[in-house]
């Protein structure tokens, strides 16, 4: 199943489907609606057309300025959606490469990947991004893309509280969480990382930054943990910070679910 998500692209990484789970009430999460990934600026020609095909109406992006003017994303000729994003700075840096700062070791990485997943439903700026995620896919008009730099930090948040929402099981949403360390090209993928993040900090060893660029977990653990902390439950958290409340989270099921 894991091969049937992901979508291969040469330059794009991360890229896959998050739709066909089971979900709330015998239903599942329709596929070929809901797509995430990461950055595109190393997108090919080939790639754009097959993005392209995918008819995107929404695409939510989780970088902020610098990381959008660093990273510019390319567009297919057919591309006509709604590109959604934070007018400022969403974050210092990445997630994975605001982790590498003064990490010497596979356990340093883990822990500081920790912090930062602690972190992140206290961003405002991540939060007002999300907000628009799933204003959009209320909205029902058609397939969206999340992304942010590796497509899997920021991302793998906004898609977990989205299963959550639609009642797929944690399982079920861990393992999706999780496909970030075996989807595409992963090789690829962790020398691009690793070639950023040495750029900013200097020699880290190869398995510390197979860490930094890849997910675990504990870090979902972590994030769910610190909006119980804060907000008692991830169902509070939805209605009262987010806006996905009882009539918003029909909606999402009505438009993204089915059976």
């Amino acid at each position: 199943m894991e091969h049937d998500r992901v979508v291969a692209l040469e330059g794009v990484h991360n890229f896959r489907d998050y739709g066909g789970y089971p979900a709330a009430g015998g239903t599942r999460v329709k596929r070929g609606l809901l797509f995430r990934s990461g950055q595109h600026v190393g997108a090919t020609d080939a790639d754009l057309a097959i993005i392209d095909r995918l008819a995107l109406r929404h695409v939510i992006d989780f970088r902020g300025a610098s990381e959008r003017s660093t990273y510019p994303c390319r567009r297919g000729e057919r591309f006509c959606g709604e590109v959604i994003a934070f007018d400022g700075e969403t974050a210092n840096l990445a997630p994975h490469v605001e982790a590498a700062d003064g990490v010497l070791t596979v356990e340093g990485a883990h822990r500081a990947m920790e912090r930062i997943y602690r972190n992140l439903p206290r961003r405002t700026p991540v939060l007002w991004v999300m907000r628009q995620y799933f204003a959009a896919l209320a909205r029902g008009e058609g397939a969206s893309l999340v992304h942010c730099l590796a497509g899997k930090d920021r991302t793998g948040m906004a898609v977990a509280l989205l299963h959550h929402a639609l009642g797929v099981h944690e399982d079920d949403a861990m393992d999706d969480f999780l496909l970030t360390n075996s989807a595409g090209n992963i090789e690829a993928r962790i020398a691009a990382g690793g070639e950023t993040i040495r750029a900013r900090y200097g020699a880290i060893d190869d398995d510390t930054i197979r860490v930094l660029m890849g997910v675990d977990a504990r870090y979902l653990h972590v994030m769910r943990e610190a909006v119980e902390d804060a907000h008692g439950s991830l169902d509070a958290f939805l209605a009262d910070v987010l806006g996905v409340d009882a009539a918003a989270r029909e909606a999402l099921r009505l438009h993204l679910t089915e059976g």
